[in-house]
């Protein structure tokens, strides 16, 4: 699936990975390949990836907002 990490000032990340685990309001939750459609508000935490190598990378965001959609993850983060 495409993962899309944006924040006001510029992209974080771009690319094609396998999973994504993302603070929620409510805790921690993952997006896999082919998750049903989904918007979710983002609270202040770490967006985990594992991209299509099997590399683990971290992003630190203060909250946000999450569209999953056709194997698309955006993430619009502050």
């Amino acid at each position: 699936m495409n993962l899309e990490i944006i924040t006001p000032d510029k992209a974080i990340y771009s690319g094609e990975v396998v999973l994504v685990q993302l603070p929620g309001l409510d805790g921690l939750f993952e997006i896999l390949n082919n998750h049903a459609p989904m918007i979710a508000a983002l609270g202040k935490g770490k967006v985990k990836v594992h991209d299509s190598e099997k590399n683990e990378l971290f992003f630190d965001i203060n909250g946000g907002v999450l569209e999953v959609l056709k194997n698309k993850v955006l993430v619009l983060a502050e």
